[in-house]
């Protein structure tokens, strides 16, 4: 009865697969954020010409009213949409100090640059921070001394230091507690992809502080998660914006990864090299720290400047080489994912992962740090079936790990879906056009579909024998025992020979159908095994009553021609020579001997977007100037970019000049010779 049991659950999940998932969109709420408000032209000067923002993006201006207002919030917001404004235009538009609470040291680090480069008193309290600004940061929090507008802090600061939460008591009794942020929150909850435990304590702040209102955020959060979250943050009656996950700007594809380590690193620096000559910016995701250092060495081996970054590292050597990837010093950061939660490099063009991620969020938020400025970007996945077991084994003791996980795989192995409709039904949204954004949509590859029934009938009869044997397989083990029994058992022609990946991946097919199951086993030496055993719907597969039909690739991924990657020209396409010299001018003006000894990140300076309006517009006085980027990167920056317009604009006159000069000269040098009517 227990096995009959095991059986309709598992074609029960089979069922719930096939079904889009429900839908969930924004709270519904009275109120209309998009109104007139007091604070209106305030803010559209703060945007403009503090932030040198020169439009509200999707939702932006309905949280800020939000939030000015004084209700909690909760932002749902696709990677790239502008979540850190949400919470710094309000924190600089009220009295009081913003706490803001994130979970990684470099995207700290990287906020306080920029709001610092804005002439925003922004600060962070961490175990980085020196004696002297700590000392500040406690008398502003106490007695209201000097200038704090924005203060960041870990999450361990909240759950840990009895001296802070004193400190923030005593500024919010004394009225100066303007709103507290919980950024990437999403790692409040077990459910969520990024469970970090002392964000579940930061309940504390709104049992503290209730009438301080709360906004949180992230880029993703499925509908159960985003339950919990409100729970643990005890913000019930929050008003929750849902933005589309959707990023019409990436291009997602998923190669085939060879199994020859040194293979798949040839692979991906021909793709850097021929794809992003110029040195554009992109990350290297690795499963460990190990990988990660030996990648990082072979790329650079291969003429690819990159360097590794994982948490292993002294804290001082990963800042300096997050500060060096970002002012473009690098080409390629190679890391673990404990890089980049949060990170604010907007013309990151390609993030690639080397190996499989764990679930379909932690892809989505990890692929998504790329193309924040809103241009064509590559989002590269190389997968294996038989990196699997890798990641099972590591993700199956989590709240949903292994479903998670299979999420992704089957993200992976599909060779029809739309990579992007994926996304969609995994967050419970409504399908939108792909436009070709991604292999399956753009390519004409040739797939055909092989019958794998008797196929799997000779998997299955083989684990059978084991589990009466009282023994066990991987999936390496499992591939080996089935060569040697369908060789052993002489199959005719109709039956087709599959290579070795083909049937590591009708295995991982198998078990994503409930066929198979994975089982674990701690080693003595602090490790796990994955074992493939037998699944609930195992003999109805034994008995051929389940058909199965194995998709295969006519040519690899590599080789889809067009459709696969996006063209050369298309990616380079954006940037003129005139944008190439801001973009020169904007790296040197980052720099510390070009802002006032103090080094920032080129983006903070100028925008891509900046950029590409200074290159339209072309203004060659402060008047002019003041209309694109703002009063204060005007007033910090306007000379030296006025000097380079006003050249470009001699440049091109000259330019001008001298080719009507040419045509001239052309024209003098042609002789006409007339002929008489008899020649």
């Amino acid at each position: 009865m227990s096995e009959r049991q095991l059986q309709l659950k598992a074609l029960l999940e089979v069922s719930k697969m096939s079904r889009n998932k429900s839908n969930y969109g924004s709270s519904v709420t009275l109120e209309d954020w998009s109104g007139s408000f007091p604070w209106d032209s305030q803010a559209d000067d703060t945007r403009f010409n503090v932030f040198g923002i020169t439009s509200y993006r999707s939702n932006q201006r309905e949280i800020i009213n939000t939030v000015m207002s004084g209700k909690d919030v909760l932002v749902i917001m696709a990677a790239g949409g502008g979540k850190s404004l949400c919470y710094q235009l309000p924190a600089v538009l009220c009295n009081g100090i913003a706490l803001v609470v994130s979970p990684l040291l470099s995207l700290i680090q990287d906020q306080v640059m920029g709001l610092a480069a804005l002439g925003i008193p922004a600060y962070m309290l961490t175990s980085t921070t020196n004696k002297e600004v700590e000392k500040f940061i406690y008398r502003a929090l106490d007695k209201g001394e000097g200038e704090l507008k924005i203060l960041y802090v870990t999450p361990e600061k909240i759950s840990k230091s009895k001296r802070f939460m004193s400190k923030l008591e005593k500024c919010h009794h004394a009225g100066r507690l303007s709103l507290v942020a919980v950024d990437e929150a999403h790692c409040c909850s077990q459910w969520g992809h990024d469970f970090r435990p002392d964000y579940k304590n930061l309940g504390i702040l709104k049992i503290q502080f209730p009438s301080v209102p709360m906004i949180a955020l992230t880029a993703t959060a499925t509908s159960k998660v985003q339950m919990d979250l409100i729970e643990i943050l005890h913000i019930p009656k929050c008003v929750k914006f849902v933005s589309t996950v959707n990023r019409p700007n990436l291009f997602y594809k998923v190669y085939e990864k060879s199994p020859v380590g040194k293979v798949v690193i040839d692979e991906i620096a021909n793709f850097i090299s021929e794809s992003y000559p110029n040195n554009e910016s992109g990350i290297v995701y690795c499963f460990s720290r190990r990988e990660c250092e030996q990648v990082a060495k072979e790329l650079c081996d291969r003429g690819i400047s990159a360097e590794h970054y994982h948490a292993d590292m002294d804290i001082i050597a990963r800042e300096k080489i997050h500060m060096r990837w970002s002012q473009g010093k690098s080409q390629v950061i190679v890391g673990t994912v404990a890089f980049g939660m949060g990170i604010n490099k907007p013309d990151v063009r390609f993030v690639i992962h080397h190996s499989l991620s764990k679930s379909m969020e932690t892809y989505y938020q990890e692929s998504g740090r790329a193309g924040r400025d809103g241009l064509s970007s590559e989002c590269v996945l190389y997968y294996r079936p038989g990196d699997v077991p890798r990641q099972s084994s590591m993700v199956f003791y989590e709240n949903c790990g292994l479903q998670n996980l299979y999420d992704i795989v089957r993200y992976c192995q599909s060779k029809r879906s739309c990579r992007r409709g994926a996304f969609f039904q995994h967050f419970g949204e409504a399908l939108q056009d792909c436009n070709g954004m991604c292999d399956n949509c753009a390519s004409s590859i040739e797939l055909k579909e092989i019958d794998a029934t008797n196929h799997t009938k000779i998997v299955v009869s083989v684990l059978r024998d084991l589990k009466l044997n009282d023994q066990r397989a991987t999936l390496l083990q499992l591939v080996d025992k089935f060569k040697a029994k369908w060789k052993g058992l002489g199959y005719s022609n109709k039956d087709v020979d599959l290579k070795r990946e083909e049937i590591e991946q009708l295995i991982v097919q198998l078990i994503l159908d409930h066929v198979l199951k994975e089982e674990f086993q701690h080693t003595a030496a602090y490790s796990t095994n994955a074992y493939v055993t037998l699944g609930p719907l195992w003999k109805p597969a034994l008995q051929g009553n389940r058909p199965v039909k194995l998709e295969i690739a006519v040519e690899s991924s590599q080789d889809r021609g067009g459709g696969g990657r996006l063209s050369k020209g298309a990616k380079r396409s954006w940037m003129s020579d005139l944008e190439a010299k801001l973009d020169e001018l904007r790296r040197e003006l980052s720099s510390s001997s070009g802002n006032g000894g103090i080094s920032i990140f080129p983006h903070a300076v100028l925008s891509s977007e900046q950029i590409s309006l200074l290159s339209c517009q072309k203004p060659t006085t402060e008047a002019e100037l003041e209309k694109v980027i703002g009063k204060v990167k005007t007033e910090k920056y306007g000379g030296r970019i006025i000097e380079l317009m006003r050249s470009d604009v001699t440049d091109a006159r000259a330019g001008n000049g001298a080719d009507a000069s040419k045509r001239n000269k052309k024209d003098k040098d042609v002789v006409f010779v007339e002929s008489s009517s008899e020649e």
